[in-house]
Order: C-alpha cells, then sequence, then structure tokens
C-alpha cells in the first residue's frame, strides 16, 4: 500500500504567480480601459480562478491559466481620451511650462561677471 500510495502521490504545483495575476487583473481600474479587453479578462479571471481553487489541478494547467490571464492583461485597451466634447467651444490653455532655464542662468552668469569686473576696473 505504501508503494501504491508513493506512486499515486504528486507534486502541487506551485499557484502564487496565477494568484497574483488574479490580484492585479481584480485590482485594475476599470474606467480606464475598453469594455471588450476588460470582458477578456474577466473571461480568463474566471477560468484561472476555477484552477486556483481546484486542489487536483496539474502543474500544466496552472501554466496555461497563468500563460491566457497574462495575455489577456497585455492586451488590455485604453479607453480613447477625449480632449474636446463635440459642441465645446472653449478654449483649451496650455499649461505646461516650457523654458529653458540655462539661458536666463547662463545670462545671470555673464552679466555677473561684467558687473564683477567693471566694480573691480572702478575701484583700481
Amino acid at each position: 500500500e505504501l508503494v501504491r500510495a508513493f506512486v499515486n502521490l504528486r507534486l502541487k504545483p506551485n499557484k502564487d504567480l496565477l494568484q497574483d495575476l488574479i490580484n492585479k487583473a481584480n485590482g485594475l481600474n476599470r474606467a480606464n480601459y475598453t469594455s471588450a479587453s476588460l470582458k477578456a479578462v474577466d473571461t480568463e479571471v474566471e477560468k484561472a480562478n476555477v484552477v486556483l481553487n481546484n486542489p487536483e489541478a496539474t502543474k500544466e494547467e496552472v501554466e496555461a491559466a497563468v500563460s491566457e490571464l497574462t495575455k489577456a492583461l497585455a492586451g488590455l485597451e485604453a479607453n480613447p481620451v477625449e480632449t474636446v466634447k463635440p459642441g465645446d467651444t472653449t478654449v483649451s490653455v496650455k499649461t505646461g511650462d516650457t523654458t529653458n532655464m540655462m539661458y536666463s542662468l547662463g545670462g545671470l552668469a555673464v552679466a555677473s561677471i561684467i558687473f564683477y569686473g567693471n566694480k573691480k576696473r572702478k575701484n583700481k
């Protein structure tokens, strides 16, 4: 009996990566993605949960679930960002500053050198 039990003994696959992927999928901000891509992720999460909760799941089943869920998460499509709504007549104001400060600092350094040189010359 002991030999038969030993032969039938199987190693249980590690499901940590699968659990992490399910947690990642459940933690997504659903407003940022298209409903079609979220549907694909939801389908794979359901399948992955079945494998995760199956104590008899094989290593191959776990790896397949990880692969499919990873593929679904990689296939997420972001919602298009609508910057101007139809009929909106307000003008957008650019709020970022793109001025390069090196020119200002360089000018200040040159002016300081000239000022210092003129002051030193007047003192002689």
